[in-house]
């Protein structure tokens, strides 16, 4: 079964799936390794991490591909991948989506905002009209290769154009064929109860939980008992370590030891057996010296000349 068929099968199941973001090799390993059914490829993450630069479009569309080849080399697990707007009109889509999908995307999230965007939960976001919304989820839904991959319509017209434009974007992106729909930032309990009476029946929902904005529901127990399918952790990974780097580097500026620090960090050891290094050299055996198989390089012989 292929990641995207997964992705498929779990978004049937009951039960909500809990979705960390990733930005890198390291954050999926560590997500695979404690047991996560998916991840997702963060574009705010990798804005941050990668290129510390803020989530307002400064992330190019090939600078995500090789940042999700990356993390597929690390990983067999489900990958919802954030597309931002698609990185250009319906043709661009087009391009977007096969690129995205040869790097190892088993979903892609789009959104409806005008490029370049930013978070969404910034001021002065804006979105671009419905009906070219609708074109670029036809182009999507058209040009990937693989039928099981997923196309999540997410509409960011709730903080600019008000509720009812936000129901009304979510009916038409789902008449036309997206498969996850996402209304981002709902602004009470209660919009968020009729979205999910709305659509849940529909479509799986999806759902940023961002530390740091206001928020209505505590987890993904409240969101499960709501409607929704899809609980987003998208910078969850990074808000927990920005602290603690911060405190490490001012301790290790003032006492020069990291010796206090022991019981709160990973050692070289740690690291080693955590990124499969004792794997990786019992592997590299295989290939050593032609010892197994059959043949030294030394007694090669090459044709007379």
């Amino acid at each position: 079964m292929s990641h995207a068929q997964k992705l498929r099968q779990l978004l049937a199941e009951p039960g909500i799936i809990k979705t960390p973001g990733v930005y890198d090799g390291l954050t999926v390993r560590l997500v695979d390794q404690a047991d996560f059914k998916a991840a997702f490829v963060s574009g705010a993450g990798i804005a941050f991490a990668r290129f510390g630069q803020p989530d307002m479009g400064l992330v190019t569309a090939s600078e995500m591909v090789d940042s999700i080849a990356i993390i597929r080399d690390c990983t067999k697990l489900p990958l919802i991948v954030d597309m931002d707007a698609g990185f250009g009109n319906a043709l661009n889509v087009e391009r977007s989506v096969r690129t995205f999908e040869r790097a190892g995307a088993s979903a892609l999230q789009m959104e409806d905002q005008l490029i370049p965007k930013r978070c969404g939960h910034m001021v002065g976001k804006q979105v671009i009209p419905c009906e070219d919304m609708v074109g670029k989820i036809k182009a999507a839904l058209d040009s990937r290769q693989n039928e099981d991959t997923i196309i999540i319509a997410r509409t960011d017209a709730l903080g600019v154009n008000g509720f009812d434009d936000a129901i009304e974007r979510s009916h038409r992106y789902l008449e036309v064929g997206a498969d996850v729909l996402f209304v981002e930032a709902p602004n009470n309990l209660d919009q968020m109860t009729i979205i999910a009476a709305t659509f849940a029946a529909k479509a799986p929902l999806a759902h940023n939980l961002v530390e740091g904005v206001g928020s209505f529901v505590t987890g993904s127990d409240d969101l499960d008992a709501l409607g929704y399918k899809v609980a987003l952790y998208p910078v969850a990974l990074l808000h927990a370590f920005v602290p603690q780097a911060e405190q490490l580097l001012q301790h290790i500026l003032k006492e020069g030891t990291t010796h206090d620090w022991k019981g709160s960090m990973a050692n070289i050891s740690y690291m080693n057996d955590l990124l499969g290094a004792t794997e990786l050299i019992a592997k590299s055996k295989l290939y050593n010296s032609g010892k197994n198989s059959g043949i030294n390089c030394g007694q090669t012989k090459g044709p007379n000349l």
